[in-house]
């Protein structure tokens, strides 16, 4: 979609239309007001901030009247395509990014520099710019880029290659390329080659720079296969087709009669390490490169990856990567989904200082996703998410779940939370169900930690109180400050008879969040009135937890 507007941030600020670039916006508010927009997170700002920023705070109804008036003027100047690129309602103002262009170059000039607008809150916002210009280089970056945003790393496995004239091996290598094909797919944070279109390129001579621009894929899976009298040998590498770096290779050797039987459990290895590699060196280079510099793809997994780690700079980091997706991306409904998840883990984490405000948030995003994509079921994943687990909308969240379920069967993070909220309804047994089916269906997420840790939740409340330890123990090996997790881990034990390590990991817990509490929990967790809540809130009494 063509930009309606172009403006400049560094050096001269100059708002002009783009179909008649000699009528520019000269207002120096007016300007103003377009550069708080195109920098503001999901490209809206509230009206009070818009008012309180451009007009100050001595006199509301002043500061309401002017912004109207501003508003009214602007309609004026840009004409019939004021709402294509302005939504306004009583609460925010919110710019539609697809239709503004960000010209212009931080080598042009300070932030802003001729914009003479002197109220205090606006000098501090932009100077406050000014001294970390980072996020608003990165608009000057994702305008002047070409093509569609891709915003989700791409990957292809190759068949296995196999010495000439064994049609028996040629078989076995095609199916493993397209078996990986398929898992890999289930994952909402990857964009897979289609199995076809990797078994045409396997066909020519296998050249790294060929292969990027005839797909243009990011990571790539090769591999070959050979008969080493009764054994079969398969090796495969994962190779990062941008550097040409090779980030790991898996070796199988079993016997040919049992290939079948061993293929599945290494396949399964081979998936995993596809999604902790590029996790993990994605985030990675996410720590050492600045936000305008890092590639599109790498923004979402990233932004997903950070916020699962266990150290609170990565989460409060994870939302940096989001919101930048966000906007270089303002039409994928998966960002906005992550960043609703982002906002959700933020409150029931008890990371949020704002429990109503992120709350809302969350909403928004998951909202903004649904609008993108009425079918997206991560989407509604999402939504169901903030529904179960902070609004305590149990019925809301279970049609979200099975909605989600029914446009994508295979939405494991759906089975996930639709398994959690089961947990949270003593529905022990079904909630097992589900969560070992969200498990069978995610072999590449690497966030296994909390796959781990909501499963484990589902077996206490199935009263298998030895594998909920067995989870939360696994689970906390990778991530030992998911605070559920913990309380987890203190029931199981307390149910055990097992008091002594229950009041060592409440004590654990307390000094991980010494903010904790069982008033807060009696208040806000969805399952505190259950069978399984009370059972919890009775351990952690008993372990020490006032």
């Amino acid at each position: 979609m063509a930009a309606g507007l172009e403006i400049s941030l560094f050096g001269s600020c100059v708002l002009r239309r783009t179909d008649t670039p000699a009528d520019e916006i000269t207002g120096a508010k007016h300007r103003a007001l377009f550069a708080l927009l195109v920098t503001a997170p999901l490209n809206r700002r509230s009206r009070s901030f818009l008012q309180e920023t451009l007009w100050g705070f001595a006199d509301y109804e002043s500061g309401h009247q002017n912004l109207r008036r501003a508003l009214s003027d602007l309609r004026k100047k840009i004409g019939e395509d004021f709402d294509k690129i302005l939504t306004v309602t009583n609460k925010e103002v919110e710019i539609d990014m697809s239709r503004v262009k960000v010209i212009g170059h931080p080598s042009d000039g300070p932030f802003l520099y001729d914009l003479n607008v002197r109220e205090p809150n606006f000098v501090t916002w932009r100077d406050s710019i000014r001294a970390d210009p980072s996020a608003v280089k990165a608009l000057c970056f994702m305008s002047n880029k070409r093509g569609p945003t891709r915003i989700r790393p791409r990957v292809c496995a190759l068949p296995l290659t196999v010495p000439p004239g064994d049609a028996e091996l040629a078989i076995a290598g095609d199916w493993i390329a397209e078996e990986t094909s398929r898992m890999m797919s289930r994952s909402s944070l990857l964009s897979v080659i289609s199995h076809l279109s990797g078994r045409a390129m396997s066909q020519r001579f296998i050249d790294i720079v060929n292969v990027r621009e005839t797909l243009d894929v990011d990571y790539l899976l090769t591999g070959a296969m050979r008969r080493q009298g009764d054994t079969l040998i398969a090796d495969v590498d994962f190779t990062d087709v941008q550097s040409g770096t090779l980030l790991w290779n898996r070796h199988l050797s079993c016997p040919i009669g049992s290939f079948a039987q061993e293929a599945s459990g290494w396949l399964v290895n081979v998936v995993q390490s596809v999604g902790r590699a590029i996790a993990e060196t994605t985030l990675h280079a996410g720590r050492q490169t600045p936000l305008p510099e890092l590639p599109d793809h790498k923004l979402l997994i990233a932004g997903a990856t950070a916020m699962h780690h266990p150290k609170l700079g990565d989460f409060l980091r994870a939302r940096q990567f989001l919101d930048e997706a966000a906007a270089r991306a303002p039409a994928n409904p998966h960002v906005f989904a992550w960043l609703g998840k982002w906002y959700v883990l933020s409150v029931f984490k008890n990371y949020s200082t704002d429990r109503q405000g992120d709350t809302q948030k969350a909403l928004d995003c998951t909202a903004r996703a649904l609008d993108l994509d009425p079918q997206s079921s991560f989407g509604l994943t999402i939504d169901g998410f903030v529904n179960g687990n902070i609004l305590k909308n149990m019925d809301v969240a279970e049609r979200r779940y099975s909605a989600a379920q029914d446009i994508n069967p295979s939405e494991s993070l759906s089975w996930l939370l639709r398994g959690s909220l089961m947990a949270f309804r003593d529905e022990g047994q079904s909630a097992i169900r589900a969560t070992t089916m969200a498990r069978d269906l995610s072999p590449i997420d690497p966030f296994g930690y909390y796959f781990d840790s909501l499963a484990s939740s589902a077996h206490l409340a199935g009263g298998d109180y030895e594998k909920a330890l067995e989870l939360a123990d696994r689970s906390l090996e990778s991530n030992d400050r998911h605070i559920s997790t913990l309380r987890t881990r203190i029931a199981a034990l307390h149910a055990l008879d097992r008091g002594g390590e229950a009041r060592e990991t409440a004590q654990d817990l307390m000094r991980r969040f010494p903010y904790f509490n069982l008033e807060d929990y009696r208040k806000t967790h969805p399952s505190a009135d259950s069978k399984t809540g009370k059972l919890v809130l009775e351990a952690l009494a008993v372990a020490g937890i006032s």
